[in-house]
C-alpha cells in the first residue's frame, strides 16, 4: 500500500513539473499583451472582471491569428 502511495505521489510531481516547463516555454507574447490590455482597459474605468475577460479574448485571438499567418503563404 505504501509503495502505491509513493508511486502516485511521484507521478503527480512529474506531471506538475512537466506542466510548469510547458507553461514557461509556451509564453508567446500572451502575458505582455494581456498586461498592456488590462492596464488600458482599467484606466478607462472598466471593472477588473470585464477587463480580464475582454483582454483574454482579444489576446488569444491575436496570438492565434499570428500563428495562422505563419502557415499561410
Amino acid at each position: 500500500m505504501a509503495k502505491k502511495i509513493v508511486s502516485v505521489f511521484l507521478m503527480f510531481i512529474m506531471v506538475m513539473a512537466a506542466l510548469q516547463i510547458q507553461q514557461a516555454v509556451a509564453d508567446d507574447g500572451y502575458k505582455a499583451c494581456f498586461e498592456k490590455c488590462s492596464e488600458e482597459c482599467q484606466s478607462e474605468g472598466n471593472g477588473s472582471t470585464f477587463c480580464e475577460m475582454k483582454c483574454d479574448t482579444d489576446c488569444v485571438q491575436k496570438i492565434a491569428a499570428d500563428k495562422l499567418k505563419a502557415f499561410v503563404p
